[in-house]
């Protein structure tokens, strides 16, 4: 029998209005709801991240990060 997917874990997040537009059309895509779309892009993160790329983003997004929260 399947195991149920069960989402046990609730947190306030805070995101950009970019962000969260494109994980809500991630999840739009995907079928899945927010939560569900979250759940699935950490579980597996190692797998659908390409860690070359992912790295010089977030330096990016860093840099940018002070300015953004003016």
């Amino acid at each position: 029998m399947p195991r149920r997917f069960r989402l046990t874990r609730r947190f306030p997040v805070a995101m950009t209005e970019d962000g969260h537009r494109r994980l809500k059309r991630f999840a739009q895509e995907a079928g899945l709801d927010e939560g569900e779309a979250l759940s699935f892009l950490f579980e597996h993160f190692d797998s659908v991240m390409d860690r070359d790329t992912l790295t010089h983003r977030l330096r990016l997004f860093n840099a940018e990060l002070d300015a953004r929260k003016r």
